[in-house]
């Protein structure tokens, strides 16, 4: 269970120093006298060798090892510094801390003390199962439980839990001390997460393997490295908080299940671009058994599109049950409605009018791409007229179209960041998405979820949690039975 020892950074040894109670192995006496000089400090750079030191080579040896030192914490500082996700910078930060304070594994307690979460425990050189195992301990009875509950001083405070040698501790608990048997662990090293405006994030706790602690220098490099370790946390944390909060916006501003209509199986798929962004679905019942469906795309990103597409699709929904039969006079109301309330706004949306005992699909579209069916025979887009998006003409209005749709056709309504997803340009872009789409095996034609996995997965190749995936992508799937 015990992980495989760190490397070395930077003349930094990671292995564990030896406890200060255990003799060093037994080695041939030296024919010279003894030095009677102090012994060096770990991690320091070698004496000159020789009987006769020059004055102040006491002095020069310090300062080459502080060099040394810090030159280190600079390349660990570094490396921290390019992690983008707060689990990966939990990770680096006990990587680098294992090798400043010598130790080989550790575990970070991320708990911010506004109770906003996210609450996680990452380890180094521990399992799952040990993880489960050191939460078996009371949290008053662990090394770090001092750091993670006092109020949190400042970044640059001295605040430190050393415990040298848990096993002589006559107070131990009964069950830190099964555990601590039971991993290999012997004495713990902990330090104080805490950043400048976020206040107490956790703390990060070092497990040494027999008894033992870090030097006077490897506390003070330590030190340093956490300090700038939680600031970047800090960082992370406030964006991944963001990102959360813009997720749960956007998944409000959604559909929280599609109707059952009979006659027709209804699919959705969708995710949201790393800044948040307009793309949306949206799937009503309408009187005479009918159903709205409708796809659309406001431009920009972040909150402001988010709502945006919130205003868009209310506003949409309110116009297709007063005139829904006529996918013309909703976009065009819904062009109005943008251009006196928002005039610098722009968007693209399409809209059908759908009959499902008829298999029967009256569509309009105002800058958006065209629907695909799919079928056992045929496998094509839907011939819209071409027009332009909302907000950009004086009065909008284009002819719609009807089409008839065979029994266990499926019609794709997708918004435009699928297509640039792929990085091709337009046309190699709609050919990739036909291919896709006429390559469905044929076992799951029948389920609209599985169609919609199979084209995402094939115009997507490398997913849509793909990190150069800025673009909202949403995708509606709609078979008739």
């Amino acid at each position: 269970m015990n992980a495989p020892h760190a490397s070395k950074v930077s003349e930094i040894n990671s292995t564990v120093p030896a406890p200060a109670h255990t003799a060093p192995p037994a080695s041939p006496a030296p024919e010279t006298p003894a030095d009677p000089r102090p012994a060096q400090a770990p991690h320091t750079l070698p004496a000159p060798a020789g009987p006769h030191r020059p004055p102040g080579a006491l002095l020069q040896d310090r300062l080459a090892g502080w060099v040394c030192g810090l030159t280190a914490l600079h390349e660990l500082t570094e490396r921290l510094a390019r992690t983008d996700e707060v689990d990966d910078a939990l990770r680096e930060l006990l990587r680098a801390g294992a090798v400043l304070v010598g130790a080989r594994r550790g575990l970070a307690v991320l708990e911010p003390e506004d109770g906003l979460g996210p609450d996680t425990t990452v380890g180094l050189g521990l399992s799952r199962a040990d993880l489960g195992c050191l939460e078996t301990v009371p949290r008053d009875a662990m090394p770090h439980a001092p750091l993670l509950d006092a109020a949190a001083g400042p970044p640059g405070g001295d605040r430190e839990a050393v415990r040298p040698d848990l096993f002589a501790e006559p107070g131990l608990d009964p069950r830190h001390r099964e555990v601590a048997a039971r991993l290999g662990y012997a004495a713990s090293y902990a330090l104080p997460l805490s950043a400048e405006g976020a206040g107490r994030l956790g703390a990060a706790l070092w497990l040494y393997d027999e008894p033992a602690e870090p030097s006077a220098r490897q506390r003070r490099l330590a030190g340093l490295y956490v300090r700038c370790a939680a600031e970047h946390l800090g960082r992370l944390l406030e964006r991944h908080r963001t990102r959360a909060c813009m997720t749960t916006l956007y998944e409000e501003l959604l559909p929280s299940r599609l109707p059952r209509v009979p006659g027709v199986q209804l699919a959705a798929r969708r995710r949201t671009g790393p800044r948040g962004g307009g793309d949306w679905y949206d799937a009503l019942p309408l009187p005479d058994a009918a159903l709205g469906l409708a796809v659309g795309s406001v431009t920009g990103a972040g909150p402001g599109a988010v709502a945006a597409a919130g205003r868009l699709r209310a506003s949409l929904r309110a116009y297709a049950v007063m005139e829904g039969e006529d996918p013309v006079a909703v976009l065009s109301d819904l062009e109005l409605l943008l251009r006196l309330t928002e005039p610098a706004r722009r968007a693209t949306a399409l809209f059908a009018y759908c009959e499902p005992a008829l298999r029967r699909v009256t569509v309009a579209g105002a800058g958006h791409s065209p629907p695909l069916l799919v079928g056992e025979r045929r496998t094509e887009f839907v011939e819209t007229s071409l027009s332009a998006p909302l907000g950009m003409l004086a009065c909008w209005e284009a002819p719609s179209v009807e089409f008839q749709a065979a029994a266990g056709e499926t019609v794709l309504l997708y918004t435009d960041g699928l297509l640039h997803r792929t990085g091709d340009p337009a046309d190699r872009a709609f050919a990739r998405l036909h291919a896709a789409a006429a390559g469905v095996p044929r076992a799951l034609r029948g389920d609209p979820g599985a169609v919609a996995d199979h084209v995402l997965r094939t115009v997507l190749p490398d997913g849509l949690d793909a990190s150069g995936g800025v673009e909202d992508v949403a995708l509606l799937a709609v078979r008739f039975e």
